[in-house]
């Protein structure tokens, strides 16, 4: 993977046509992480939304220069990121193992990278146990606790290459001594060339990561579309839907 920068210039995040939070400026390039703060409903989830393409931004810019996948050059964060929002994106009836599987195949292997700097992404049983779950592959999603449910989601990110990972509250369900494995999966990610974008309320332990804080929503105002009305309104329920799988 050639080295990247992603560039915020005054993005703006909203959802309908109502702001959130920005404008953000930001720059991270390869071996970087962001590490995203705020208190509850300053507008974390709703930049990293954006960030992954779920929800449009209300204005400003983000611009990608040297990020690729499989020899194409990117558009968009989305077509190079691993995206894990609050829900899991896992089937709860299949098993852990065959979810994982679907991921990879659904995201396709992509470079080297992905679980081993500088070598091949990790088959869903490798994956499980690099997040802690070892021998679990065969135990249906749905029958693990709210921690290790959050464990086989992050193993999707060792499934598939990409170079971009997307992470709203990571560590949400994670006790002290998976909280520390988290951190060093990152690490061995941006020590691949990767980058990190996680949003939080703890410290994540990324030694060197740039901090952007979000205030507290002052209020809010309205932004119009491209013609000039009304920017449409977001399906909450399609959202959600849409986060459950990507």
């Amino acid at each position: 993977m050639s080295a990247g920068v992603i560039a915020l210039e005054g993005l703006v995040v909203g959802r309908g046509r109502a702001v959130v939070a920005g404008p953000f400026d930001a720059a991270l390039a390869a071996g970087e992480a962001l590490v995203v703060t705020g208190p509850n409903g300053a507008g974390k989830s709703t930049l990293l939304r954006t960030l992954a393409s779920l929800l449009p931004p209300l204005g400003g810019a983000i611009r990608l220069s040297g990020l690729a996948i499989d020899g194409e050059p990117a558009e968009r964060i989305a077509e190079v990121a691993h995206y894990v929002g609050h829900r899991h994106g896992m089937k709860s009836q299949i098993a852990a193992g065959d979810n994982l599987a679907f991921w990879a195949r659904y995201l396709g292997a992509g470079a080297a990278g992905a679980g081993r700097p500088g070598g091949a992404p990790l088959s869903p049983a490798e994956a499980l146990a690099a997040v802690g779950l070892p021998g679990l592959e065969a135990i249906p999603f749905g029958y693990l606790s709210a921690g290790q449910q959050r464990r086989a989601s992050l193993a999707r990110l060792l499934v598939a290459w990409r170079p971009v990972w997307i992470l709203d509250e990571p560590t949400s369900a994670l006790d002290a001594a998976s909280q520390q494995r988290f951190a060093a999966l990152v690490a061995n990610h941006l020590a691949a060339g990767g980058m990190a974008i996680a949003a939080t309320h703890q410290p994540l332990g990324l030694d060197g990561a740039t901090t952007l804080h979000i205030p507290p929503r002052s209020g809010s105002g309205d932004v119009p579309g491209p013609d000039g009305e009304a920017a449409p309104a977001i399906d909450d329920a399609a959202l959600a839907e849409a986060e459950g799988w990507l």
